[in-house]
């Protein structure tokens, strides 16, 4: 019997209603309500060790993560044992890595790991970010082998190449959609601009969504979903409107050793989705 991950299986019934409904003669728009698929970004548990964060996945009934806990960023590149060893963990979860964030890829050395550890951990998708000639190279050697990647916007007191909408798509108009975005809407927030209009802007180019939400603009306080600047309800509901397929990863980089609120960002992302 052949197995199925949980999203092959959900694309394959989604096909198959589809099919249905259109021997039926029945729209697009009468069909089932579509649901956004919702899994955390790693570093929100960053106060955590790699096995405590396993349990508080498994107790919030998460399946799909985005990997981007320090350790694993190629500031400091981890071992390739430290990989596959959280590999093996995460598979002895039933947790499937399906983006693994890097942070910037500067030259062909990071290029090399960033395509080695995203294998590893069996991720379709890599997030991170990159200027100049670099990302030709990620263009075509992640075309290459499969995979897609996300430009990832941020706030930083001194600038950042990738704050707005306008300056992700200045490069990726120039690449093809193997290269796309990341969109952190809650750094989108932080930057000033509206996470809804970069939704509706970077639509098929978008490969993952950090769900995040910030007190104001200017600054990178993060506070609860729904509570702050990024007017969270509205970016699920744009999300939806373009039947986003891939990962919205909740964010919260909140600093301590209680991550109660965790359990409440993912109830209310849930009950958006």
């Amino acid at each position: 019997m052949t197995a199925f991950t949980r999203r092959e299986f959900g694309r394959i019934v989604a096909e198959a209603v589809s099919m249905s409904a259109a021997a039926l003669g029945v729209s697009a728009f009468d069909r089932a309500p579509f649901r956004l698929d919702i899994g955390v970004g790693t570093f929100s548990y960053h106060t955590l060790s790699l096995e405590d964060m396993i349990v508080q996945l498994k107790q919030n009934h998460v399946q799909e993560i985005e990997m981007s806990r320090g350790e694993f960023m190629l500031m400091k590149p981890p071992s390739r044992e430290m990989v596959e060893t959280a590999r093996r963990k995460l598979d002895a979860a039933d947790i499937r890595c399906v983006s693994y964030y890097t942070a910037t890829i500067k030259n062909a050395e990071d290029l090399h790991y960033a395509l080695r550890y995203a294998k590893i951990f069996g991720a379709q998708n890599v997030s991170g970010d990159a200027t100049g000639p670099i990302l030709q190279d990620i263009d075509r050697l992640f075309t290459e082998a499969g995979l897609t990647f996300g430009i990832h916007n941020h706030w930083f007191p001194h600038g950042f190449p990738y704050e707005s909408t306008d300056d992700v798509l200045r490069v990726i108009s120039g690449l093809s959609n193997t290269v796309g975005s990341t969109l952190d809407v809650g750094q989108m927030a932080a930057c000033g601009h509206d996470p809804m209009d970069a939704v509706r802007r970077l639509g098929p180019r978008l490969k993952i969504v950090h769900l995040k939400d910030v007190q104001a603009a200017g600054a990178e306080h993060n506070v609860l979903l729904g509570t702050g600047i990024a007017n969270i309800p509205g970016v699920m509901r744009e999300l939806k409107k373009i039947r986003f397929p891939h990962l919205v990863a909740i964010e919260y980089e909140k600093e301590g050793d209680d991550n109660r609120d965790m359990r409440e960002e993912i109830a209310y992302a849930r009950k958006l989705a």
